[in-house]
């Protein structure tokens, strides 16, 4: 199997001399953030990580992002943290889209590289370094976890998708499939960050509506997204948020395959307020 290439990230800023025009949309429904926005003056820091800046590119807020974030992250050699996450409620996955570095969980040591994954439940003691000579780039997607009378807390996972072999949706002839890092069926898990793959000309052929927000960004190829009303091109390095219900389809564009890191939360009943969650 060919090693995918991930699309990340490297900062920058355009010359003075281009002209002022770009894809990104914010609306009620959907959002798009091009790659071409992620910019050195768009970066952010975090408390107790080294050698470290992120792009922080969903978040929850009034109108966007309700149940996740989601980082870019950009790690030095020697860079990382020992004490990476401030929240004791907060979940994590991390994927590697280019280079490599040692996760440890609970005292034990994970050397991941690209295509590798990582689950990190809640409360989990963990920290992250980057041991090589060469700085890592990865996405960091954050939910608070909701715990479910009866059912156990998820262990860790390491993983890498080169050893995943797809799932491919029914009635397709290939052209579209799902890489899961999970266990649909496993109801431990509140939220689900799969890779999905478009092969050219593949096409999501309904308006998906449902209950799950999503993050989706596009780790390769292109591709004509309908998002509510619209259709949008997007390619690689760019992110779209949809809201929960917000229709959506998609016409991959090739010539190579089109593939997205998703994010979903799943498995849990519908809150019946917006302060109860």
């Amino acid at each position: 199997m060919t090693a995918p290439k991930y699309f990340a990230p490297t900062g920058g800023h355009p010359p003075q001399t281009d002209l002022l025009t770009g894809r990104a949309v914010f609306t009620d429904a959907y959002a798009v953030i091009p790659h071409g926005t992620m910019r050195d003056i768009t970066t952010s820091a975090l408390p107790h990580w080294d050698a470290t800046r992120l792009w922080i590119i969903a978040r929850p807020m009034t109108g966007f992002a309700e149940t996740f974030s989601q980082y870019i992250m950009e790690v030095q050699p020697g860079g990382g943290s020992d004490r990476p996450e401030a929240d004791d409620g907060a979940q994590g996955v991390l994927f590697v889209v280019e280079g490599g570095f040692t996760l440890t969980i609970g005292g034990t040591a994970h050397a991941l590289t690209e295509g590798g994954y990582a689950y990190i439940p809640a409360g989990a003691d963990w920290s992250l370094r980057n041991n090589t000579d060469a700085v890592t780039r990865f996405h960091w997607v954050r939910k608070a976890y909701e715990a479910a009378p009866g059912i156990e807390k998820p262990e860790p996972l390491i993983l890498n998708e080169q050893d995943i072999a797809p799932y491919v949706m029914p009635d397709t002839n290939g052209a579209w499939a799902t890489t899961r890092f999970v266990d649909p069926g496993d109801l431990r898990h509140d939220m689900h960050v799969t890779i999905v793959t478009l092969q050219p000309g593949g096409v999501i052929p309904f308006l998906e509506t449902h209950v799950m927000e999503h993050g989706l960004y596009v780790l390769q190829g292109k591709a004509v997204y309908a998002l509510n009303k619209d259709w949008v091109e997007v390619e690689a390095g760019d992110f779209m948020w949809l809201r929960a219900f917000c229709p959506q389809a998609c016409y991959a564009g090739g010539p190579g395959p089109f593939r997205y890191l998703l994010y979903k939360d799943v498995n849990r009943h519908a809150a019946l307020s917006l302060t109860r969650r």
